[in-house]
């Protein structure tokens, strides 16, 4: 249960400042854990332009939690449909894009209230279920949604590769360069 004192709604164009206040916290975390992926920003951590598009979006729900007039925390959450292809059953559904919280502000019940604030737009908008990304080194955001009842549906995994350079002009690739032939 949330806090007597946080509330959840929709974001407004007035939240910008407190809006990007909380996705600098979050941005940091993610520099700190996985600095070869993510960098500092040298303008606003956000576009401007890019959240009031949000804001207006009827397909992006994006809301605010708030305490003391104070925003402590947000959730994007878009509508998507299945890709077109005969594989995929149709089937529209939501993901959450974003979801954080001020440090200050975890376990205050914030995070669980805008999560609950995002299924109810999506499940309103008439999605059947409810997609995450959570990068692996963020422990504490997975335990978070597994209490939620989210569970693993896929695994996006990575490998680093070493630059292979071009012989003669001719595009060092695939097999060829695995072989060591256009060495």
């Amino acid at each position: 249960m949330a806090d007597p004192d946080i509330f959840v709604r929709p974001a407004r164009a007035t939240d910008y400042d407190g809006l990007c206040q909380v996705i600098a916290e979050v941005d940091a975390l993610h520099r700190e854990a996985l600095p070869h992926i993510f960098r500092a920003a040298d303008a606003p951590v956000r576009d401007r332009a890019d959240v009031l598009s949000w804001i207006a979006d009827e397909d992006i729900g994006l809301f605010v939690a708030e305490a003391a007039g104070e925003v402590i925390g947000f959730v994007q959450v878009v509508v998507r449909e299945s890709p077109p292809v005969p594989i995929f059953v149709p089937r529209r559904y939501a993901v959450v894009d974003s979801l954080a919280v001020k440090a200050a502000f975890r376990g205050s019940g914030g995070g669980r209230a805008l999560m609950a604030w995002a299924e109810k737009w999506a499940s309103s908008r008439g999605a059947g279920a409810i997609e995450l990304h959570v990068w692996e080194f963020n422990r504490d955001a997975i335990a978070f949604y597994e209490r939620l009842g989210y569970a693993t549906a896929s695994r996006r995994m990575r490998k680093s590769l070493a630059p292979v350079e071009l012989a003669g002009g001719h595009e060092c690739i695939g097999i060829e360069a695995l072989a060591g032939f256009c060495a």
